[in-house]
């Protein structure tokens, strides 16, 4: 099975700039607090790179 990414916001967007906030809307996350599991793929791992501060990342198995 293949590895899993679990994000989850943890800081808000409003300050940040617009790609950041794009981003955080690409992955799933409206709202602080909210999680959602991707594949552990070279594209998710670009959009956690770019919102690393405002997120928490956990692999799952």
């Amino acid at each position: 099975m293949a590895a899993r990414l679990k994000v989850t916001q943890i800081k808000s967007k409003v300050s940040e700039k617009q790609n950041q906030r794009d981003t955080l809307r690409s992955l799933g996350l409206k709202k602080i607090g909210d999680s959602v599991i991707r594949p552990d793929d070279s594209q998710t791992r670009g959009y956690v790179n770019t919102v690393a501060h405002l997120v928490q990342v956990e692999e799952i198995d």
